[in-house]
């Protein structure tokens, strides 16, 4: 039995970031070493992510997580017992096996991955190697990710008040990750400011952290932004891009068209979809679209990726870290900038498979935290480990999102002169100057 064998599993149900309970896990190694986890949980869940399991009844609101705990304390932890942690794929293989269903459904994805997680993070501590070096390929160099930070929030994030989801700034021009950081902080406030000067309230903090106004239109919240980035003495464009979360599906009829209805019920097929997309990116500097159609409307984004190509076009709900689903989007050149995260798939395997898919068909990859999150930091680690080149976690405020970030402002102190950082090099799409933008 060597140092990294799985000695003990221990889970809990704990809370998220929205006081949602969630699944805690910590796994013990013969050598002494653990691994703590607590796993996240979104709010605009697509369906084709994996399935957590929930208790029902009364408590928490049916929202409770006793039923996944009692699995990772019973089945799953007699399955990873006397595994050796250091070999991930073997353990989520085994987690995956003793599941038996595509979707993690019967034990719980959210149990499944909190053994995952906690296995990966007693490993790298069982070896003396932090969590990204554990997690990285053989002579892989670590890489610090260009954050997309976010501003502004409004769909599931914010409670509707504006159709399109969340606006987030990425430091095009900084040089370095820590000077990312501090350019986002800067439009966060400047943002702020803009914003309270047009008597908007500014106290309302979204789920990730971000502002969430209650603005008129979808495309109030790209003036709002770019005014902000300004302000913070920046310029639009060249300085800092806008991202956008559109997540479309929160707002596609059942005829097809997707509806706004922060804006009067103004009902757009998926081409004149696109087209006001496209407006908007004439417009403003925007560099990346998230969820720009439905996650299974294949035509319609189809259409995006020749209409708005370059632009960076990211999928989260249509690919929901799937390598299946990630085959189509190639196969049909759908896309070309994949989301990935762990929980939408259920084990750290699965997500590094879609990661070296992604990359190696010439797709952006994206690591994302999500809108119930906790104080672990392991994500930021599996961005630099796995070098996916940008990493979106939430705003620069709320500890659950700011854990992320100084932990890779840590890792990038630690490695000192050899650190690298992906830096506008890794969004890699046309954008208009500030000369450009009206």
């Amino acid at each position: 039995m060597n140092e990294t064998t799985i000695r003990k599993v221990l889970a809990w149900e704990a809370l998220d970031s929205r006081g949602k309970p969630t699944v805690g896990c910590e796994v013990l190694l013969s050598g002494g070493a653990r691994g703590q986890a607590v796993v996240p949980s979104g709010a605009s869940t697509g369906r084709h992510e994996a399935r957590e399991l929930r208790d029902g009844g009364s408590r928490y609101g049916g929202n409770g997580v006793q039923s996944a705990v009692a699995n990772v304390h019973g089945i799953l932890a007699e399955a990873v017992h006397g595994l050796d942690a250091a070999d991930q794929v073997d353990v989520d293989a085994t987690l995956r096996q003793v599941d038996g269903t595509a979707d993690l459904g019967r034990l719980g994805a959210n149990a499944v991955l909190a053994v995952s997680i906690a296995s990966a993070v007693a490993a790298a501590k069982g070896q003396h190697r932090p969590l990204y070096e554990a997690a990285a390929d053989p002579g892989a160099v670590p890489l610090l990710p260009l954050p997309m930070v976010n501003i502004l929030s409004g769909g599931a994030h914010a409670g509707r008040s504006i159709d399109v989801q969340d606006f987030l700034a990425v430091p095009l021009s900084a040089r370095n990750f820590s000077e990312a950081i501090e350019y986002c902080a800067r439009v966060r406030q400047g943002t702020a400011e803009v914003l309270s000067e047009m008597n908007l309230s500014v106290s309302l903090v979204a789920d990730e952290g971000g502002l969430g106004p209650a603005l008129p239109t979808n495309k109030a919240g790209l003036q709002a932004v770019v005014a902000g980035i300004a302000r913070a003495g920046l310029r639009p464009g060249d300085d800092v891009g806008i991202a956008i979360d559109v997540a479309a599906s929160q707002f596609l009829a059942h005829d097809g068209h997707y509806v706004l209805s922060a804006e009067g019920g103004r009902r757009l097929a998926p081409a004149e979809l696109v087209e006001e997309l496209a407006d908007w990116c004439s417009q403003y500097p925007i560099v990346s679209l998230e969820d720009a159609l439905a996650e299974d409307d294949w035509d319609g984004w189809k259409t995006a990726t020749v209409r708005l190509g370059l632009q960076q076009l990211l999928g989260d709900d249509l690919f929901a870290t799937n390598i299946e689903r990630l085959e189509r989007g190639i196969e049909e050149q759908v896309a070309n900038a994949v989301l990935v995260k762990p929980n939408q798939i259920g084990t750290l395997s699965d997500a590094r498979t879609v990661v070296r898919r992604a990359q190696g068909a010439g797709y952006n990859t994206v690591i994302s935290a999500r809108s119930g999150e906790t104080e672990d930091t392991w994500l930021a680690d599996l961005a630099v480990g796995w070098r996916t080149g940008q990493i979106k976690v939430g705003s620069t405020m709320r500890s659950e999102r700011t854990a992320k970030w100084n932990r890779l402002l840590r890792i990038e102190a630690e490695l000192g002169d050899a650190a690298q950082y992906a830096g506008s090099e890794a969004i890699n799409v046309h954008r208009p100057s500030s000369a450009s933008i009206a």
